[in-house]
């Protein structure tokens, strides 16, 4: 009995062993495989990631590599830095990714000039009969079959950046950036200039708390700007009316989103934009490796994400450094080679560069400032507002909406588009002009202007050649003028009046620093006088404009105090347009 018992337990343990063993077989080749296939999904994804992933243009040398870890694990949350010292600043695609994004650029400038020309190749086949649905069906299946090899280029362009381990890299740290935003994953995506569609959102326009609670704030459909007022105000807006004015707004509609839109805004051009790349690229490289610049994308109200460049100077012995400049770049400018160098060069102080219808710009200007003082710890006493020609608009809304910002600087600006609209169209358009303009381009630089507070200062090209409405040597046609006396104007209203305004003119009209001079001194302008008088008014009634100073003085008093504010408020620069300014010439505004 008890043999029997060992019997059976001695089978019994040897057949537990025996099922032991066949598991221990058998696990360590399932394992493998599911590892296998573990591995295929994560190559088949990075392949995917691969085609569908942005165009890396550079990587930027790595200033502090030696304070960066080596190699960290790649994980959602830290993946492994490149190595400036093995690889070479500029991006290295290998042979079939190169080859095939030539054929897509050529495809997607094709398709752009294809665009802009429709409304023309339309008309052209209807003339020509094309249109047919006997021709439209055959035209149809080819641009099927070209979308179809389009469609294997990129795929072979995928191929070409899987094989690439620098890509590879960039990919993994731009997933994991998308994942986590940490500020590790954000500070190695810094390294990598690429596609800016496919940078992850830095601010939104609603982070601020005080946006979120407030009903006041911007909504989806933008931020409030200043409408102009009716062109025939005493007339009834009756049915009869409106529908008499459907044919021109619909015309002015069409104007504006069509032509208007870009001849106005030539930066938003794809194809300028792709012919200025290398350029673009290098002023980046410049900005991010030389000035220690930080990229951000900010999302807009409007859902347009705005690309702006950062320069912190707060940690260095610079005056200035404390200081925010808000750089507004014009007509077809951009950040990379824009007026951000003059600050830099001048004072050091930090620098934003940015912002296509008025309403965009100002929703971006908007989301800009709101970055600035939230999430940089800018105060607005502390902001600059600088801009360049276009600019000068977005720089006059935030000075409007933002009135405790430190001051403006408007450098070859204007203050109304319609009369340099005028200018470039032919007279029988003055209607159509102005029209479309006032209802969809309006950019009234002096009216937003005038509702601000703080220091301004005017920069006047002696020579340029955009913003005069007859010839480049008129310089009493320059717009800077007018927006100058627009705001002399608006702010002290009783000096400008018949003889002030007659003098400033004529100091205006003066072609040279000379001249200038022989003007102010033939009146005789005493700056202590002017100095003791405006700072004794604004004593007694405060800062707050229109001033009344001026009501009980004499004819030659108010032509010396309108000279001496106007000299205050007005530099010339003796130069075109588009010449850079120096950074000598980059002053802060006069203030009592």
């Amino acid at each position: 009995m008890s043999q029997l018992a060992r019997r059976r337990s001695r089978y019994g343990l040897t057949s537990r062993t025996h099922n032991t063993s066949e598991a221990g077989r058998a696990g360590p080749a399932g394992g493998l495989a599911a590892g296998r296939a573990a591995a295929q999904a994560r190559a088949m994804a990075k392949l995917l990631s691969c085609v569908l992933g942005p165009r890396l243009y550079k990587i930027y040398r790595d200033r502090d590599s030696e304070r960066a870890p080596a190699s960290v694990p790649e994980t959602p949350t830290a993946v492994t830095a490149p190595h400036s010292s093995s690889w070479d600043t500029y991006y290295q695609p290998r042979a079939l990714e190169k080859h095939a994004d030539s054929i897509l650029a050529l495809a997607s400038v094709f398709w752009s000039i294809s665009y802009y020309s429709s409304p023309f190749a339309f008309f052209y086949l209807y003339r020509k009969g094309y249109l047919s649905l006997s021709k439209v069906v055959p035209f149809s299946h080819y641009a099927g079959t070209l979308l179809l090899l389009l469609a294997g280029v990129a795929c072979l362009r995928g191929i070409g950046r899987w094989t690439n381990p620098q890509y590879r890299q960039f990919i993994t740290i731009l997933e994991a950036t998308h994942r986590n935003q940490s500020s590790e994953n954000k500070r190695q995506l810094a390294k990598y200039n690429f596609d800016f569609r496919s940078w992850p959102v830095d601010f939104h326009w609603e982070e601020p708390s005080s946006r979120k609670e407030s009903r006041g704030g911007p909504s989806r459909r933008g931020v409030a700007l200043l409408r102009p007022e009716p062109l025939h105000r005493g007339t009834a807006d009756t049915l009869l009316n409106r529908v008499k004015k459907l044919p021109c707004q619909i015309t002015s509609y069409l104007v504006a989103h069509t032509l208007g839109r870009r001849m106005l805004y030539p930066g938003s051009v794809y194809l300028l934009q792709k012919a200025l790349m290398p350029v673009l690229l290098q002023g980046q490289a410049r900005l991010v490796e030389e000035c220690n610049g930080r990229r951000a994308k900010l999302l807009a109200c409007d859902g347009n994400e705005i690309d702006t460049m950062f320069v912190d100077r707060r940690g260095t012995a610079e005056p200035q450094g404390q200081k925010l400049v808000i750089c507004c770049e014009g007509n077809a400018g951009f950040y990379e080679v824009g007026c951000i160098s003059t600050p830099l060069e001048g004072t050091g102080e930090p620098a934003f560069g940015g912002v296509p219808f008025p309403q965009n710009e100002a929703n971006a200007m908007d989301v800009v400032v709101q970055f600035a003082i939230h999430r940089l710890g800018f105060q607005p006493q502390d902001i600059i507002i600088y801009a360049w020609s276009i600019g000068g608009f977005t720089a006059t809304w935030a000075a409007m909406s933002y009135p405790d910002v430190s001051a403006v600087i408007l450098d070859a600006s204007f203050d109304d588009l319609v009369p340099l609209a005028l200018k470039v169209m032919p007279d029988s358009w003055r209607g159509l002009v102005t029209r479309t303009v006032r209802q969809h381009l309006n950019l009234n630089n002096a009216e937003q202007l005038c509702r601000y507070l703080g220091p301004v200062l005017l920069i006047r090209r002696t020579k340029d050649e955009i913003i005069t409405t007859t010839v480049p040597e008129d310089i009493m046609s320059n717009r800077g003028n007018d927006l100058l006396l627009k705001l002399l104007q608006h702010r002290y209203p009783r000096v400008m009046a018949e003889e002030g305004l007659q003098v400033v003119r004529q100091w205006l009209e003066a072609s040279s620093q000379l001249e200038e001079a022989s003007i102010y001194s033939r009146w005789e302008v005493e700056e202590d006088w002017c100095l003791s008088v405006l700072r004794s008014y604004q004593a007694e009634h405060g800062p707050d404009f229109p001033w009344s100073v001026g009501e009980d003085m004499s004819a030659d008093g108010r032509r010396q105090l309108a000279l001496f504010l106007a000299r205050k408020h007005l530099h010339n620069f003796e130069a075109t347009h588009c010449t850079p300014l120096p950074a000598q010439n980059f002053q802060m505004p006069w203030h009592l």
